[in-house]
């Protein structure tokens, strides 16, 4: 099933091509990559960088997985 639909997203360009969360050839190095190129791009044009950074695990932990696992 990841694979039917990975393979539909991509056929009908449904995400970002800079979507790095489960794709193919796009790991968590090359996400790095791409926002430190980005803010260095800004600050060699003398622009302002900011970032606002989440923790989001405690939130996974509120996930009932029971619903997930659950075949009816």
């Amino acid at each position: 099933m990841r694979k039917r639909l990975c393979n539909f997203l991509d056929l009908h360009h449904i995400l970002y091509d800079i979507h790095f969360g489960f794709r193919k050839h796009h790991s968590r190095a090359l996400a790095l990559m791409e926002l430190l190129d980005n803010i260095y791009e800004l600050l060699d044009k003398r622009e302002y960088v900011a970032g606002i950074y989440l923790d989001l695990q405690k939130a996974f932990d509120t996930v009932n997985y029971g619903i997930f696992i659950y075949i009816g």
